[in-house]
């Protein structure tokens, strides 16, 4: 039985022996099943046109400089759960249009992202920052203007109390931190720990919780030095570190610091130091810069790549197939938060202080890094896992 195309071949070479109106119906019938068969291609591979005006968000995230590496895993998760979301019908019969500002992950371009962003009419909502530094400086202009602002990753305990409308769904080092040192202490038997930090917000914060914990545990913290973000040799620091012979040294810092501390370490030949850190340093980057000197590097993270559950595994092939890339734990939290959105916005619609409201109800959302459920902070209790770096990949920490 001849299919459709070959049936119109077969009518045109027909058309060469036919003259008169013959012909003229011929062709009429010929274009007619052209047009047919070019609306089915169209109507099997373009979206459905929207009739009703978008639901747009905005997003606040380092797209370029230190940090570019997490902003643009945010846009890509962020982008693939759109793309899910609208392909299902969007928000209450809209899409949702991402508005995406670089921030740098730098105060003064986040705050500036915030005034244009509170001063578009069309923006409901705003998704970032990924410091916890840059998410409090947008914070009182966000409160100003009665906007959420809902960060994937700012993890200060101070971030989601210093607002009304800012929430974070990582977990907050007040959970991390003393996770971390359970790790370190009661885990690894570690006692003799010093504590290298970048000098900001959150490594503040972040090394405090550590230190708090761990002395309570009764580890004997040796010494505490810092660094700034824009320092790439450790090399002085880590030889003073050195002579206080510690059995571990906790780095809370980001995958490209701590691949420069680790690879400078090795260079040292010091090699008799345990190394860990928080969930920052879970990245490809790390491995991909720090090589062979992260390998026995101790983390954490809220997501894992590997696990079973079926909403994490349609995560990570969606990914892994739009991407040629296994997403971590930064693009999962973004993911998340855009899908939290998506999901609060369906029963609240799109008025400010509904979202922030219903936002605020959230309880047991199952989100691919757990589930999500808001304190009377705004901020949520987490479930981290153990990880080590062996052979040049993150695994699971199993003894």
């Amino acid at each position: 039985m001849l299919g459709p195309t070959l049936r119109t071949m077969t009518r045109a070479a027909r058309m060469a022996t036919v003259s008169g109106p013959e012909r003229m119906k011929l062709v009429l019938r010929l274009l007619a099943q052209v047009l047919l068969l070019a609306a089915v291609v169209l109507t099997a591979r373009v979206p459905p046109v929207w009739s009703v005006d978008p639901i747009h968000i905005g997003l606040s995230a380092p797209l370029t400089g230190n940090f570019a590496e997490y902003g643009q895993l945010f846009q890509k998760a962020i982008d693939l759960g759109v793309e899910w979301i609208n392909a299902s019908g969007g928000v209450q019969g809209r899409p949702i249009v991402m508005i995406v500002g670089d921030s740098r992950a730098d105060p003064k371009e986040a705050a500036a992202l915030a005034q244009k962003f509170t001063s578009d009419k069309r923006i409901v909502a705003e998704i970032g920052d990924f410091s916890s530094t840059a998410c409090l400086a947008a914070q009182p202009i966000y409160d100003r203007a009665g906007m959420v602002q809902l960060s994937p990753t700012a993890s200060h305990p101070g971030f989601a109390p210093g607002s009304p409308w800012s929430f974070g769904i990582v977990g907050t080092q007040a959970g991390e931190g003393p996770f971390m040192a359970r790790y370190a202490v009661q885990k690894l038997g570690k006692k003799r720990i010093a504590v290298l930090h970048i000098n900001n917000d959150w490594g503040i914060v972040s090394k405090d919780l550590f230190i708090k914990a761990a002395r309570e545990m009764g580890a004997d913290v040796i010494a505490v030095e810092s660094y700034f973000e824009t320092d790439t040799d450790f090399t002085g620091v880590l030889t003073k570190l050195r002579g206080q012979k510690p059995e571990l040294l906790y780095i809370p810092s980001f995958y490209n610091e701590a691949a420069l501390i680790n690879k400078q370490r090795e260079r040292l030949g010091w090699t008799d130091v345990t190394m860990m850190g928080p969930g920052s340093l879970y990245s490809p980057k790390l491995l991909e810069i720090g090589g062979d000197s992260v390998n026995g590097l101790y983390t954490s993270a809220a997501f894992f790549p590997k696990d079973p559950q079926p909403e994490v595994q349609k995560f990570v092939k969606g990914f892994e197939a739009k991407y040629k890339a296994t997403p971590n734990m930064f693009a999962a939290v973004a993911y998340d938060a855009v899908n939290l959105l998506a999901f609060v916005m369906a029963k609240s619609g799109t008025d400010h202080k509904a979202i922030r409201d219903e936002l605020a109800k959230v309880r047991d959302y199952p989100g691919v890094t757990g589930k999500i459920t808001f304190t009377e902070r705004r901020d949520v209790v987490k479930e981290y896992r153990q990880l080590v770096i062996r052979n040049g990949d993150f695994t699971l920490y199993d003894k």
